[in-house]
């Protein structure tokens, strides 16, 4: 599974309506928080990579996608600190990968 909702279980006390509201934010939301990330990449504007992936990263660690969480910190952390395109550009594939599939899955899984 590409997500885990155990954190979001835990945070929300088991409340199903809380999570299905998280998971249609995140649903509704992510795409085009990934689309202007992936833009800022092409870019090469460092603070705009820092920015987008720093929106990403709590609502792909609430859907416990641990992997995805630790490859956008470190976009987020290349980004801050205006460092190396190379490691941002061989992070971020996975990120939009990963993210996509979780995507299409959710959707799937709950219908939305």
């Amino acid at each position: 599974m590409l997500y885990d909702l155990d954190k979001l279980t835990e945070l929300s006390g088991g409340d199903e309506e809380f999570i299905v509201s998280v998971i249609g934010v995140f649903l509704e939301e992510t795409p085009q928080d990934l689309a202007n990330l992936k833009e800022a990449i092409a870019n090469q504007k460092f603070e705009e990579i820092y920015q987008h992936a720093h929106k990403i990263k709590p609502n792909v660690d609430l859907l416990g996608m641990e992997e995805v969480r630790v490859k956008v910190l470190e976009i987020e952390t290349q980004g801050k600190n205006d460092k190396d395109m190379g490691v941002i550009n061989g992070l971020f594939p996975f990120v939009e990968e990963n993210i996509n599939k979780a995507i299409a899955q959710l959707k799937d899984n709950f219908g939305l």
